[in-house]
């Protein structure tokens, strides 16, 4: 008989930490170099570099290319259905330009606003259409590109401008229930929708609030007297010449929020949008060639007015355009699933939760966690996956609500993902706004202050959410409320470990 030779098991472990942080290294040495010199300043190539490190690293602790070549795909086709909503989200930016619906809002938007009240109304009409979309992607590729036009008109800064439409856009993306990002963070925390939704107004509206202040104050001090009017009439008579403006075309507008409002997937209220934005383009702007009409809405559109702002304001969207960012998203989501699949940042942060003894020291760990990932694996998903079972056992053990960590996974993994250039949201902004993270990251108040404004508050001993259901106000008063949310044997534990801190004085006791 022939010898029937063992198979070998191969042992996978935990990379240590100079190999965790090995990938990361690299990407970001890479990165940093291509911007100093400024001869590349793309992230794909570094990203393509830090993939094939990833690899290696896995390789090296044990695990087949196959099993990580797996995780990469694993994270892809969770991304999909985001990627296919990027390609349609640049039909839609199209077809909302071709049949003047963008151009009327910055038509009228010039007559409305003036550069006093110019970016809190504007900030709140932005978190509105987020809200009503689920989509800080279509807010800011919709509304946000007419904003541009406005400020731009207005005489205003860009890079205010930008700020102004991130932070109202993704306030309104964090609050709505349509939003993915909001039902990942209700997911991966095991909690309520609508009970993770109400943590978060802890947390975003002060900031919100506190934004709304600072744009005021901006706004306020403007300084009007190199302020151009003709900057704006020029503009406006550009628009108006090259298309035939009348309220009507708002409507694409209302038909967008309606989809939303009734539910609609995402792709097939964007199809909607779209079908809405060629049939106002046909009616309103003669546009009945086909052929016309299919190269507008792949390529993008090509205004030509004479009027250097209006045209570069009003040549935009096309599936084609967004390729550049969809090949970045690519590469990064399986850059993250590389990272996550070899266990780098389990091992870089897994020892970490034994360290923490304290509320505030919990929910710093997990938003700096979230920060991390968004900034080395590239994508928000992950921001907001990856903390999650790392952490989820210790907001047991403090006798925390899961709503408590739902809404810390949105504070830094939702809002600080666009603020670096080479993530997803990063990107993708970047390209429908045409301004860099960089530049306009100063100015998005919300995402910048939200994760500040909860670890403070959570040292404090403030603004925090308990198992039990009570909730511990800004003012120290700790309220009796519904319980959230959670898995049943884990609220038992977290409602246990809860009645004994506050037996040992660890936790405040219902006051009031």
């Amino acid at each position: 008989m022939p010898e029937i030779k063992e198979k070998k098991i191969r042992t996978v472990r935990l990379p240590n930490i100079i190999e965790a942080l090995l990938p990361i290294v690299v990407m970001m040495v890479l990165m940093v170099y291509g911007l100093a010199k400024g001869d590349y300043v793309d992230a794909h190539m570094p990203l393509m570099v830090a993939i094939v490190v990833a690899c290696i690293v896995g390789c090296v602790c044990g695990h087949t290319f196959s099993d990580m070549l797996a995780g990469m795909l694993d994270q892809l086709n969770a991304s999909m259905e985001a990627i296919l909503i990027l390609c349609t989200v640049g039909i839609l930016v199209a077809s909302f330009i071709m049949s003047g619906t963008i151009p009327a809002l910055i038509y009228y938007g010039l007559d409305l606003l003036t550069p006093k009240l110019f970016l809190p109304i504007g900030c709140i009409m932005c978190a509105v259409v987020g809200l009503a979309c689920g989509s800080s992607w279509t807010a800011t590729a919709t509304i946000g590109i007419a904003f541009l036009g406005i400020g731009a008109g207005l005489g205003i800064n860009p890079a205010i401008t930008a700020g102004m439409i991130i932070s109202g856009a993704y306030v309104g993306d964090k609050f709505s229930p349509l939003s993915d990002t909001t039902n990942l963070a209700a997911a991966v925390a095991k909690t309520g929708l609508f009970d993770h939704v109400t943590a978060m107004v802890s947390t975003t509206a002060p900031t919100f609030v506190i934004a709304l202040i600072l744009y005021t104050i901006l706004g306020l001090n403007i300084d009007t007297a190199g302020y151009d009017p003709t900057v704006a009439t020029d503009l406006q008579a550009a628009i108006y010449n090259g298309f035939n403006i009348n309220p009507f075309l708002l409507v694409p507008i209302l038909v967008i929020i309606a989809a939303c409002i009734m539910k609609l997937p995402g792709l097939v209220g964007i199809a909607i949008s779209v079908g809405c934005g060629v049939l106002f383009a046909a009616i309103f702007q003669g546009m009945t060639d086909i052929s016309t009409i299919f190269n507008t809405l792949h390529y993008g559109t090509g205004f030509e007015s004479g009027n250097e702002l209006a045209d570069n304001l009003l040549s935009r969207g096309g599936m084609d355009h967004q390729m550049w960012t969809i090949n970045l998203i690519l590469l990064a989501v399986a850059y993250g699933g590389a990272l996550a699949r070899c266990g780098c940042v389990e091992s870089l942060f897994g020892k970490l939760k034994n360290k923490l003894h304290s509320v505030g020291s919990l929910i710093l760990a997990t938003l700096l966690t979230s920060l991390f990932c968004d900034a080395t694996m590239c994508d928000q998903f992950l921001g907001i996956g990856v903390p999650a079972p790392l952490y989820a056992e210790k907001y047991d053990e403090m006798g925390l609500g899961r709503n408590m960590l739902s809404r810390t996974l949105e504070d830094c993994g939702t809002l600080w993902a666009v603020m670096f250039p080479w993530t997803g949201c990063g990107a993708y902004q970047m390209g429908v706004l045409g301004i860099h993270p960089f530049v306009y990251f100063p100015f998005a108040f919300v995402n910048l202050l939200n994760p500040i404004y909860a670890a403070i508050t959570a040292f404090l001993g403030r603004n925090i959410f308990w198992a039990d259901g009570s909730y511990t106000n800004l003012f120290g008063k700790t309220r009796a409320g519904k319980p959230a949310g959670a898995p049943e044997k884990e609220h038992e534990i977290a409602v246990k470990n809860l009645a004994e801190r506050r037996a040992a004085g660890k936790a405040p006791s219902i006051n009031a």
